[in-house]
């Protein structure tokens, strides 16, 4: 139901659909695949790929083990497989005439806002002329403090960026269990999941496969943010042959269900952020001040972890260090240490020159 009532579908491929535990391509896998968006572009629908497999590849062709690469090994192994990743795509989807286009990204193309309104512009525009885009992590130049760290996490936030109507991540199992189904027989698959609270974080399982780098845990972060920016999400088995069209007939996999959000594109874009630079922590005046629509001021600020710069996403909490919103930063983390606690009149006399008198102003944050 929920693919059919979309017009943009973002759909995620793991590494372990493209290439087995022997290093064996599943060519079949990928054509029949290929027929699945197909089919999903001949009813009117704009697709978007998100896959990982670029380092897989490229392991394979070099005869190299993955577990065994350093960070500046595996980036260039990343640049080979992306080659070997990108031919291995349009062969297959040759057969079914449908174009392709790559888009390789870095954390910070969207945490950034001009670079993830840029990318939103790139995949829109690749709508228009027909053509389906493939979205990869840049693994050859990224590094540990720019990467995803895997590629639930960039899926959900292409999903995001793109206004996807709903995000498949296609993986090993059918969905998400009420126990791990490799180790019990009496797990049941839970087929709808409306909130994501912490009896649904611990059924979450951290394993992966010999070539992914995320378990059930990182689904679940990539549910968080599709929910957040009002994106349907579902996990299904993707080992199955026409996964696309096995979800639609059957529906036997877990969805994320969300309602519409009511946030314009900027404050989605805040809330859905994956990677925030600090935490503001703040006393309960400005609680009451953020309930009322108000800016955050420097007074309320109690603690500031984390180094961060002016427009940076930052995390903003109670005394309890329970997160209430998110927002971007008017000063940085060493202005805000100097200032906090303060009255706004002090703040020029204390940094030594003119500022804002708003840490986080409120058209910058989002209650969570």
């Amino acid at each position: 139901m929920y693919i059919k009532n979309s017009k943009i579908v973002a759909v995620k491929i793991g590494s372990s659909l493209l290439i087995d535990n022997n290093m064996k391509i599943r060519t079949k896998w990928l054509i029949e695949f290929s027929k699945d968006v197909k089919k999903l572009v001949d009813q009117g629908k704009k697709v978007i790929i998100i896959t990982s497999g670029a380092i897989a590849l490229g392991c394979k062709k070099l005869n190299l083990k993955k577990t065994s690469l350093k960070l500046d090994k595996s980036q260039a192994v990343a640049s080979i497989g992306q080659i070997e990743l990108m031919n291995l795509f349009k062969k297959s989807f040759n057969k079914v005439k449908l174009n392709l286009s790559q888009i390789l990204l870095t954390l910070e193309d969207t945490e950034q806002r001009r670079r993830a309104i840029n990318a939103k512009r790139t995949i829109n525009n690749l709508f228009q002329l027909g053509f389906v885009p493939i979205v990869n992590e840049n693994d050859s130049i990224a590094t540990s403090e720019i990467k995803y760290g895997d590629n639930d996490r960039l899926a959900s936030r292409v999903a995001q960026i793109s206004s996807a109507d709903c995000l498949i991540l296609l993986s090993d199992v059918n969905g998400l269990y009420t126990k791990n189904p490799k180790l019990f027989e009496d797990a049941t698959l839970i087929k709808e999941i409306n909130k994501i609270d912490e009896k649904i974080e611990k059924t979450a399982s951290n394993e992966s496969g010999i070539y992914g780098t995320g378990g059930m845990k990182t689904k679940i972060d990539a549910a968080k943010v599709c929910q957040k920016s009002g994106c349907q999400m579902a996990i299904a088995n993707g080992l199955i042959l026409r996964p696309l069209d096995q979800i639609q007939k059957k529906n036997n996999c877990t969805w994320f269900i969300t309602e519409v959000s009511k946030l314009d594109a900027r404050k989605k874009w805040i809330i859905s952020s994956i990677s925030p630079k600090g935490e503001l922590i703040i006393d309960d005046g400005a609680i009451k001040a953020l309930k009322q629509g108000k800016s955050l001021l420097a007074a309320g600020i109690k603690k500031v972890n984390g180094k961060f710069n002016k427009g940076d996403h930052i995390k903003i909490l109670n005394k309890n260090m329970i997160e209430y919103a998110r927002g971007l930063s008017s000063f940085t983390s060493g202005e805000i240490i100097k200032i906090k606690g303060q009255h706004s009149n002090k703040i020029q006399e204390l940094l030594g020159y003119t500022a804002k008198s708003e840490v986080v102003h409120k058209d910058d944050m989002v209650a969570i």
